[in-house]
């Protein structure tokens, strides 16, 4: 079973797109994808994958669509239909979409360049930024973070934890780090993924409502909670929310591993995923595409793992996360215990008193993905239920 992965921000490098755009058959026709990207983004992203230095492709505003672009460029000059399950970290959520059938190409560049420019505003409006958190005992960093006022904006898993939030706090953390953890500040301009964003999703969602969906051709996993979005509305909603909530690509790799994947493709500029993926799961072949001399490895991937019969797995599990950021509080339930649709499966205590943990439509109880007295953010998953026995919960 083959996945397409697309990367996120902080991927991309100086020239990255120079390859496409010289010295190769297709050298044309990328050129032209670029520049129609181009006019839709309102920026010039040939200029910016080619020439510009890494200052001006780190610019929140330049990069968000300069990557969705470059993704889909790239995608176009493999068989992506032949993918079972495609994924995305962050702004790679808007690459994935128009992979999966949920958006046109230009609607996704649309939406990035419209994100990218009002997350970049939202990070004016107070000195906020982000650490990686390497190593630690992963409780003992969330209760550090939670101390701090910190959020765990990214959980990547293979021990990767991205703290976000206030200046002062992140410069508390590396002065004071997690036992056996250490803390690289990252070179970004704010606390993607929190609160800080809110005027940023604010202005996406007031876009976004003007964008036809499609529902997915292929599964499409969301970085809400690892789970495949099942209407091309919800995943536009699911990413619009996104802003503001934390990405669980930790959860997106066990959802891959559930499912069976056994390959996958990082489509340019690549690499970021491929490292995680070689620490979180082992055994699954992985390709990076960042020239055009990778396609000819990136098709026989495809042709050894596609589907052979093009069949496409429904779901294996839902998810509850947690509705608001606080201490989880599991109810007495066990692994094998029957959760009726609506019925609780916790509760978050926080400041304001505690919020209860509902699950939407129910099924048998899995594995606890948080424990007892456990930090938790909003949007976190918190239980896993195999939807198997949906009907008998409902009962």
């Amino acid at each position: 079973m083959l996945a397409l992965l697309a990367p996120g921000q902080g991927s991309q490098k100086p020239g990255f797109l120079t390859p496409w755009l010289t010295g190769w058959d297709g050298a044309d026709r990328a050129t032209a994808l670029l520049r129609w990207y181009s006019t839709v983004a309102g920026l010039d992203l040939v200029h910016l994958g080619t020439e510009a230095d890494a200052d001006e492709i780190r610019d929140t505003a330049k990069t968000q669509p300069l990557l969705v672009a470059a993704g889909l460029m790239v995608g176009s000059f493999l068989p992506t239909t032949e993918a079972t399950v495609v994924a995305g970290h962050s702004i790679g959520e808007l690459t994935a979409a128009p992979l999966a059938g949920v958006l046109t190409p230009e609607a996704a560049v649309a939406l990035a360049a419209v994100r990218g420019r009002e997350m970049a505003a939202a990070c004016a409006l107070e000195p906020t930024g982000m650490s990686a958190v390497l190593g630690g005992v992963e409780a003992d960093v969330l209760e550090r973070l939670d101390a701090l006022g910190l959020s765990p904006a990214n959980r990547n898993g293979a021990g990767q934890i991205v703290a976000a939030g206030p200046l002062p706090a992140l410069a508390k953390l590396a002065d004071d780090p997690p036992a056996r953890a250490r803390v690289i500040a990252l070179q970004v301009a704010g606390a993607f993924h929190t609160p800080y964003m809110g005027p940023a999703q604010e202005a996406l969602a007031s876009v976004a409502g003007g964008v036809a969906t499609g529902d997915p051709a292929r599964l499409l996993l969301s970085n809400a909670d690892g789970t495949a979005v099942l209407t091309g509305a919800e995943a536009l909603a699911r990413i619009v929310r996104q802003v503001t909530a934390p990405v669980r690509w930790d959860r997106c790799q066990a959802t891959l591993l559930d499912l069976g994947v056994t390959a996958a493709i990082e489509l340019a500029p690549a690499g970021t995923l491929a490292g995680l993926a070689k620490r979180a799961m082992k055994g699954v072949q992985v390709v990076t595409v960042n020239t055009p001399d990778d396609l000819p490895a990136a098709a026989a991937l495809i042709a050894e793992h596609a589907a052979v019969d093009g069949s496409e797995p429904a779901p294996t599990f839902q998810v509850a996360v947690a509705p608001a950021a606080g201490r989880f509080r599991p109810a007495a339930l066990r692994a094998g215990d029957v959760v009726a649709p609506g019925a609780a499966v916790g509760e978050i205590e926080t400041r304001q008193g505690p919020v209860s943990v509902t699950t939407r439509s129910g099924g048998v109880l899995a594995e606890w993905a948080a424990e007892a007295d456990d930090p938790v953010a909003t949007g976190q998953p918190l239980a896993r239920l195999n939807p198997a026995a949906r009907s008998e919960a409902a009962e």
